[in-house]
């Protein structure tokens, strides 16, 4: 799933950035598409635990992926 993601990130990037708008862009220029860097970051900006990004990330993978 994530590779649909990674293959269109300049797309993908801004649902992400509208998901979590503490992401800057550069922040979204490091992910480059790696799901592990995402989550990274959203533990960085948001002060949460690795656990808690990675249920945010898999939620929202979800929900995109059924949109799309």
């Amino acid at each position: 799933m994530w590779e649909k993601f990674k293959g269109s990130w300049t797309t993908t990037k801004g649902a992400v950035k509208e998901q979590w708008g503490k992401l800057t862009d550069d922040d979204l220029l490091e992910i480059e598409g790696r799901r592990d860097q995402l989550v990274g970051k959203i533990q960085t900006r948001y002060g949460i635990s690795h656990e808690e990004a990675e249920a945010q990330v898999s939620t929202w993978e979800q929900r995109r992926y059924r949109d799309m």
